[in-house]
């Protein structure tokens, strides 16, 4: 004999009414066209799109955790670079590399009497400018002055070095120190790296004499 719904035990209604959620929520998913069916489909592209980009971003991960470490590299290349454009400058500044020198005679007690700068000449990848130099001043200080020629900034080469000493025979034009012991020459070469300077600089010669108060002999 039929029974109606409503006539059934509560366990057998809860167990459909499970069963017909069950149902329901398949057909929501899986039936085409409806809207949980769209929904889960667009899911499963992003998802699928997803992975290339996460795949991308731990590659970038890499980069990012390297960044600090190239830019410590950077920084200290652009120190290197600061350190070699002071010992070997882009440009001449021939005006500053003459004040060094004749600063590192004075300070050494040495006289600088005459520097002549002599033709330019060209390297791979550098230029040399030479001075010709003619001092005089006691040994020792002598001495002192080419000390401090290798601690000046810039690199400085000193060659063609013809010192000799002092005597009553010496045929020169200026006062001597009493306590002045050696006279010579020398060649005094500094280095650049800059092309468009070297056209000028390689006909340029320029000669500096003894400075103001020092008296020639009569």
């Amino acid at each position: 004999m039929a029974t109606g719904f409503r006539d059934w035990p509560w366990p057998l209604q809860a167990l459909f009414f499970l069963g017909l959620a069950v149902v329901l929520i398949a057909a929501g998913l899986y039936m085409p066209g409806s809207p949980l069916a769209s929904v889960r489909n667009e899911l499963e592209q992003a998802q699928q799109t997803e992975k290339p980009l996460q795949a991308e971003v731990a590659g970038l991960r890499v980069y990012k955790q390297r960044r600090a470490e190239l830019q410590s590299q950077m920084d200290a290349l652009q120190k290197q670079l600061a350190t070699l454009q002071t010992i070997v400058p882009e440009d001449k500044q021939t005006d500053q590399f003459i004040i060094m020198i004749q600063s590192a005679a004075t300070s050494s007690g040495v006289q600088i009497r005459r520097m002549k700068a002599l033709p330019i000449a060209s390297k791979q990848y550098y230029f040399e400018m030479p001075f010709e130099v003619e001092a005089d001043g006691p040994y020792f200080s002598v001495l002192d002055f080419f000390s401090k020629l290798g601690r000046l900034s810039r690199i400085i080469n000193v060659g063609d070095l013809k010192l000799k000493g002092i005597s009553s025979k010496n045929n020169t034009t200026f006062h001597m120190n009493p306590s002045s012991s050696v006279t010579g020459t020398m060649n005094i070469t500094t280095f650049f790296s800059k092309a468009s300077d070297a056209a000028s600089a390689s006909t340029t010669s320029a000669t500096t004499t003894a400075p103001a108060g020092a008296p020639a002999k009569r």
